[in-house]
């Protein structure tokens, strides 16, 4: 069963569960760095053992997703109906948010969100709308890694060696 984000995207209830329950394991001291956004580094994060950058496509959609291979734990999806270079960013949050904020080796983008409770579990689900070409993406593109501010956390998600291609293929598709 698959739970409606939007008009143009689905995720499913179980995503969303595992979702939150990771976020609100980082957002409790469980690895997530607190600093001003001034103060982070531009320098590449490693990547985070276990997690990666994950392609999939379904029809037209095609959907980035950092989390575990094989099960449903992740931390923040990038969906695009494919050649029209429209992003949805989606991430389940501890408490509702009006921003989806996210870097980039120094880039760093805020993205007017919308949020409405998560329904299955606490949380808020998060969602905002990007463009493929906003720079902050752009340099997720080269760099292989972006990070996901909640608040005054930062939570580096990197690429692990040889998984690159899979955000070059992505922006490829998405246009």
């Amino acid at each position: 069963m698959r739970l409606p984000s939007s008009p143009r995207s689905t995720l499913s209830l179980s995503s969303l569960a595992a979702l939150a329950a990771t976020l609100s394991a980082c957002a409790s001291g469980g690895g997530v760095a607190t600093l001003s956004p001034q103060a982070a580094s531009t320098g590449a994060p490693g990547p985070t053992p276990g997690y990666d950058w994950l392609l999939d496509q379904d029809g037209q959609e095609i959907t980035l997703a950092y989390g575990q291979p094989d099960s449903d734990d992740l931390k923040l999806q990038l969906i695009c109906q494919g050649g029209t270079g429209q992003l949805e960013l989606a991430a389940v949050f501890d408490k509702p948010a009006r921003v989806l904020h996210i870097e980039s080796g120094g880039d760093d983008e805020r993205y007017p969100a919308r949020s409405e409770p998560a329904g299955i579990h606490e949380g808020q689900y998060v969602t905002a709308d990007a463009q493929a070409k906003d720079p902050v993406f752009q340099r997720f593109r080269r760099l292989g890694w972006l990070a996901l501010w909640q608040g005054d956390s930062r939570e580096p998600l990197a690429a692990q060696p040889g998984s690159q291609a899979n955000v070059e293929r992505f922006f490829a598709a998405c246009g």
